[in-house]
């Protein structure tokens, strides 16, 4: 568990705006240096210059999430400047069309997919790698959305939300890998204040105290870092209905883990 962030690197996608910028402003608080890394060269300046106004160690690479060669080039930055990079967080994201989705251009959606799914995909595998091969403590947090648990909006939104759900599941998949030396989390954010977001400046949570309610559980070492309260009551809304569907159509009986792959594998184990 990574509680002191004192001298450790922190490299921030997307990192130059919003939620990431906000979480490069807790993580110089607490000692971490910084790098923060997208395409737009005059926004990294700006906000590069913020953060050392405010006495950060704080230093810009620009990139494209989409572009694997430009991940590995924001990873030689940080091991050729600062010996390693110790934290990764998943941030860069873009929003979908609010269409339906049989009205939605799938040309349209495989562009959301390259930036909020591959590209985390990307940035995983670039530093993960880096990591394993040294063994040494490092942490991957990938920002996933409420619209990994369920729809927040009551329609369209339908890119966006899969990617978010795709997030989800790849994050679930690597922290059963089990890794070691790299502790893993997922950021969920409910309505935050952010360029993504066209309205709700009076309605959203403010990115700096979103960012501030994250952190505690960065120090604390949870995997699951959330932020809005009522999403409680959306998840639950969503179990339920498939709870019912069960209780339906696949009720449980006595000895129904035949057919459950975990405990199948883990007998196959066993018996190794």
């Amino acid at each position: 568990m990574m509680k002191d962030f004192t001298g450790k690197t922190a490299v921030i996608t997307g990192g130059a705006t919003g939620i990431g910028l906000a979480l490069a402003r807790q993580l110089g608080a607490a000692g971490a240096k910084l790098i923060i890394f997208e395409p737009r060269e005059a926004r990294l300046i700006e906000a590069v210059n913020e953060l050392k106004n405010a006495g950060f160690d704080a230093q810009y690479v620009v990139g494209d999430v989409t572009r694997v060669e430009d991940l590995e080039k924001l990873a030689d930055f940080a091991w050729a400047k600062n010996g390693r990079a110790d934290i990764l967080i998943n941030n860069a994201g873009v929003s979908s069309p609010r269409k339906s989705v049989i009205k939605t251009d799938p040309m349209e959606a495989r562009r959301v997919f390259e930036v909020n799914f591959f590209g985390v995909w990307s940035g995983i595998s670039v530093f993960g790698k880096r990591f394993l091969e040294d063994g040494l403590p490092s942490a991957i947090y990938t920002v996933a959305s409420e619209n990994s648990l369920f729809n927040a909006l009551p329609f369209g939104n339908g890119a966006y939300l899969s990617t978010k759900h795709a997030v989800f599941g790849l994050m679930d998949v690597l922290r059963r890998e089990a890794h070691d030396n790299i502790q893993l989390g997922v950021i969920i954010p409910g309505w935050v204040l952010s360029e993504m977001s066209e309205y709700g400046k009076d309605i959203a949570m403010d990115t700096d105290e979103f960012a501030a309610i994250i952190f505690k559980q960065m120090q604390a070492g949870e995997y699951y870092l959330v932020s809005h309260a009522y999403n409680a009551v959306r998840m639950e809304e969503r179990h339920n209905e498939i709870l019912e569907a069960f209780a339906k159509y696949a009720p449980r009986y006595e000895g129904d883990d035949e057919h459950d792959v975990q405990t199948i594998v883990a007998r196959m184990q066993e018996k190794q």
